[in-house]
């Protein structure tokens, strides 16, 4: 398992909470939303490139 990929999703996390609050605070819902709308963009579009690898992994294993 690559265990950067796993640093580099709870790094967005962080970033993404913590932006999240202080626009909240500072009475900015909307852009709060949208930070945690890029932050899931940012993390998912990391996942879909993970799982095109496993996918060309397994094709290559079964010879498909």
């Amino acid at each position: 398992m690559d265990v950067d990929l796993i640093f580099r999703i709870a790094a967005i996390g962080i970033i993404v909470a913590v932006l999240n609050q202080l626009l909240i605070r500072s009475g900015r819902e909307e852009q709060a939303m949208m930070t945690t709308l890029a932050g899931l963009i940012v993390v998912l579009s990391l996942l879909v490139g993970e799982i095109s690898k496993l996918f060309e992994t397994v094709k290559s294993v079964f010879g498909l």
